[in-house]
C-alpha cells in the first residue's frame, strides 16, 4: 500500500470517530457540573451532579436519559423518585452553579477596589467573595447548596484583593497599611 492509502484510511476512521463520539462527547460537556435545583419533596434548594458519564455512554449507542450521580439529600434520601430531573431538562445550563454565579457577577464591582469584575474567566483568577463579617472565600470553598444563601449575603471581590486579604490574613506581621489609601483611592 502506498502512504496516499494510508492517509485515506486514517482520514476515514478518523470521520467515523468523528461521527460516533460526537454527541457522548457533546451530551458528557453539557451536563457536567454541579446544579441547583428545588427538590421536589421539601421544595428546598439542593445541589445534585448529573452522571455525565452514563449519559454519554447511553447517547454513544443511541439511547437517552438522565441519571443523578449526587445529591446533597443522599444517602439518607437515596430512594427519592428523582423527579428534580425533569428540571435538568427543562433548564440544563440555567441551573448549572457556574451560570448563577456568572450572572450574579456580570454587573458587579469589587467591593474593595472597586474594579468592574463583568465576565469572569473560569480557568484564569476567579472572583471571590467576602463574608459578611470581611473573610474572603473562593468557590471552591463554598457548597453549592449554600448558594442562594450566599449571593444574598455575600460581596463580590477580585482575585487580586482575594489574594491580598488572604495574605493579610495569615502573616499579619508582613503586611504594612498605606496611610493615604483613602486620597490614592480619590
Amino acid at each position: 500500500m502506498t502512504a496516499f492509502a494510508y492517509v485515506v484510511i486514517a482520514l476515514g476512521m478518523s470521520v467515523i470517530a468523528y461521527l460516533l463520539l460526537r454527541a457522548p462527547v457533546r451530551h458528557y460537556f453539557e451536563l457536567r457540573g454541579d446544579r441547583l435545583v428545588a427538590c421536589p419533596e421539601n421544595n428546598e434548594t439542593v445541589a445534585v451532579r448529573v452522571d455525565a458519564g452514563r449519559v454519554a455512554a447511553h447517547a454513544a449507542v443511541g439511547g437517552r436519559g438522565l441519571w443523578l450521580e449526587s445529591c446533597t439529600r443522599w444517602p439518607e434520601r437515596a430512594g427519592c423518585g428523582r423527579e428534580c430531573l425533569a428540571q435538568i431538562e427543562a433548564a440544563p445550563t440555567d441551573c448549572l452553579v457556574r451560570t448563577h454565579v456568572t450572572r450574579w457577577y456580570a454587573d458587579k464591582a469589587c467591593a474593595l477596589c472597586g474594579t468592574a469584575l463583568g465576565a469572569i474567566e473560569w480557568t484564569e483568577h476567579k472572583p471571590a467573595v467576602m463574608t459578611p463579617s470581611g473573610r474572603t472565600l473562593e468557590w471552591r470553598d463554598i457548597r453549592p447548596e449554600t448558594l442562594p444563601d450566599v449571593l444574598a449575603t455575600h460581596t463580590a471581590i477580585c482575585w487580586d484583593c482575594h489574594v491580598a486579604e488572604t495574605f493579610r490574613r495569615a502573616r499579619p506581621d508582613l503586611v504594612i497599611d498605606n496611610p493615604h489609601q483613602e486620597s490614592v483611592r480619590r
